[in-house]
C-alpha cells in the first residue's frame, strides 16, 4: 500500500472540511436543538404519564423500588409526576428552557445515583442534550428566542 503524499493529504483534509462545513449548513444548529428538546422531553413525559394512569402504583414504586432518600414516597411520586409533565412541555415551547433543564438534571442524577446505577449510559442520554441545551439555550425555535425579540433585545 503506498503512503498518501503530503499533497494527497492535505487535499482530503481540505475535502473532509468541505463536507464538515456543507453538513453544518444542510443541518443548522437550531434544529438539533429543537430535536433535543423533543427527545429528551419526550423520555420525560411519557414517565409521567404513565405515573398519572396509575398513581397508587407510582406511589409504591417510590415506596418500594425508587427508595428516594429523605422524601416520603407520596411526596416524591408529586414532586416526580408533576415535574415529569411539566418540565417537557417548558421544552417543547422553549420556554425558560435553561430554567426546565435544571430539575430534569437533578432527577437523572438521583436516579443514577440512587435507583439504577448500573443504567449510566441511559441517564447519560438523557444529560448530554439536557447539559447542551443549559449551557447553550433552546435555539431560534423557542419562544424563549422569540421572547427576546420583543422587549427589544438582540436574540442569542
Amino acid at each position: 500500500m503506498a503512503d498518501l503524499s503530503l499533497t494527497q493529504t492535505a487535499g482530503l483534509l481540505q475535502r473532509w472540511r468541505t463536507l464538515c462545513a456543507g453538513l453544518e449548513r444542510a443541518v443548522p444548529l437550531d434544529w438539533l436543538q429543537l430535536a433535543m428538546r423533543i427527545a429528551v422531553g419526550s423520555v420525560f413525559f411519557r414517565s409521567g404519564l404513565l405515573k398519572i394512569e396509575s398513581f397508587d402504583f407510582a406511589v409504591l414504586l417510590f415506596r418500594d423500588e425508587y427508595k428516594v432518600p429523605l422524601l416520603d414516597p407520596v411526596v416524591a411520586a408529586y414532586l416526580g409526576t408533576g415535574l415529569e409533565l411539566a418540565m417537557p412541555v417548558l421544552l417543547y415551547v422553549g420556554l425558560l428552557t435553561r430554567v426546565a433543564t435544571v430539575p430534569l438534571l437533578g432527577m437523572a442524577l438521583v436516579i443514577q445515583i440512587f435507583i439504577y446505577p448500573q443504567a449510566w449510559n441511559e441517564h447519560l442520554m438523557w444529560a448530554v442534550p439536557l447539559t447542551f441545551l443549559l449551557t447553550r439555550g433552546p435555539g431560534r425555535f423557542s419562544l424563549d428566542h422569540w421572547l427576546r425579540i420583543g422587549r427589544g433585545s438582540r436574540p442569542a
